[in-house]
């Protein structure tokens, strides 16, 4: 395509340079896991094609130091092109191929470009193509990612929600359905439902992994793996494996492994639903602290930060409102690699970068903020008990205990009287002999609603 001017001090090429100059969109380069990712390919790329006997080891070895360099954090300046770009990646890949090839040269006394003694087609690319390496990136950085950055910090945020759900196990609130009063339970247990959530989220995040075990390296162009090894596939997955810790497999049909990205859009489905859950966690604990004296009030939440300009003394929960923030990013992310999964023309999807940038962008917001979140919200809270015990004590819902004694009906019109009079639902009952003042003491006993016995049931329904 003739000459092309590239920087004196680049490791990149002609190729790159080209990309750089026909995609000035956003300034947003591709995600540094799914670099590393890319170059742990090559790395097990040339380990295989050493052990096939098609790679010397002088080239094998000069391939696999540089890569080994890349994936740990070095040469990142040196892939400039932009995440909109090609929609395989082939710009990226190739950036890849050239970096490790002239660092090869330069390794080896030879000049940038000289292609000597590695070549960045024949010998870094060598049984590859665009088409297989970048959803074979993609799947592994992903898995990476995802193991070992969301999983730890979600595993952190059950951590702080349990001790929680112990420390509040006896303090009784008010239930809430449909934003109104409902029985009673404990704060605790309204926590060990938040823990809950949380660890059905990291078990996604591993049913996520799993569904990315397979990779598509060995298709080369469209699926066929014309020229590379019948055992290079097997050999690269093996190497791997072995590199991170976690099990990946050749595919089971190359054409679907690159015509279709279904895998990551479900993956994406795993991390939509972990957001919505950490959004509900966090706007509860936001509303039960509202106040602090107009509010619910049950909860105190740590004081981080002054809330406003113009009111003096007010503090927000600002680590709530960031981590729903963060959520509804996640889930607009999410939509967008769905509709990447839609364009799978034949035998490609041409959304590759932008599904790397969009998973990659929730994985790192969400495990930052869970972490922060954990930290510097969910340790700190403090129970406001005596409000928790004036709600429950104020509230009428307490009634649906009675319906074992008196029925439905008249415990409807024990509580409506109630509520028109301002008494009590005690003083309501003993008022129309409905009941014994014994009996009805243990029934109305809210700790007792929280964790009703068989026996009380049994007893009641007698």
């Amino acid at each position: 395509m003739g000459d092309m001017q590239v920087p004196a001090e680049a490791l990149y090429g002609a190729s790159t340079q080209r990309a750089v100059i026909n995609f000035p969109i956003s300034g947003r380069r591709l995600p540094e896991p799914f670099l590393r990712a890319l170059a742990w390919v090559k790395l097990a790329a040339a380990r295989s094609n050493l052990e096939l006997g098609l790679l010397s080891e002088t080239k094998a070895h000069a391939i696999e130091s540089a890569a080994r360099e890349v994936v740990e954090g070095k040469w990142f300046e040196h892939f400039p092109v932009d995440v909109f770009q090609t929609g395989s990646a082939t710009s990226s890949h190739t950036n890849m191929n050239e970096v490790l090839a002239n660092l090869a040269s330069v390794r080896s006394g030879e000049p940038i470009g000289s292609k000597r003694p590695v070549h960045p087609n024949d010998d870094v690319n060598l049984g590859q193509s665009s088409n297989d390496v970048v959803p074979t990136a993609l799947h592994l950085s992903v898995s990476v990612e995802l193991t070992r950055s969301l999983v730890p910090a979600l595993e952190t945020l059950g951590r702080a929600l349990q001790a929680k759900s112990s420390e509040f196990d006896s303090i009784l609130k008010v239930g809430r359905t449909h934003l109104m009063d409902a029985t009673p339970m404990t704060l605790g247990q309204a926590f060990s439902g938040y823990a809950q959530q949380v660890t059905k989220g990291i078990d996604r995040c591993h049913r996520a992994v799993a569904a990315l075990s397979e990779l598509a390296i060995g298709g080369t162009a469209v699926g066929t793996g014309l020229n590379r090894h019948p055992e290079f596939p097997a050999r690269v997955c093996r190497i791997l494996s072995l590199e991170t810790g976690l099990c990946f497999r050749e595919a089971a049909n190359h054409f679907e492994a690159q015509g279709a990205r279904d895998d990551v859009v479900e993956v994406a489905g795993h991390l939509a639903t972990v957001a919505g859950s950490l959004s509900k966690i966090a706007n509860d604990i936001r509303w039960m602290g509202s106040g602090p004296r107009a509010g619910l009030g049950e909860l105190v939440l740590p004081e981080t930060q002054p809330g406003s300009s113009i009111m003096p003394g007010k503090v927000n929960p600002v680590m709530c409102e960031m981590l729903v923030q963060v959520c509804h990013y996640s889930q607009g992310l999410a939509h967008t690699v769905g509709l990447c999964g839609r364009d799978g023309q034949f035998e490609l999807n041409v959304t590759l970068p932008l599904i790397a940038h969009a998973l990659h962008e929730m994985i790192a917001c969400l495990s930052q903020a869970v972490g922060v979140f954990a930290d510097r919200c969910v340790s700190g809270l403090k129970a406001q008990e005596e409000r928790c015990r004036e709600l429950v004590d104020r509230s009428l819902m307490t009634v649906t205990a009675l319906n074992p004694y008196i029925g439905y009906d008249a415990a409807a019109q024990v509580a409506k009287e109630a509520h028109a009079t301002g008494r009590t639902l005690r003083e309501v009952v003993l008022a129309r002999g409905l009941m014994d003042p014994v009996t009805l003491d243990r029934a109305l006993d809210p700790a007792g609603m929280t964790r009703p016995s068989a026996d009380a049931v049994s007893t009641a329904g007698g």
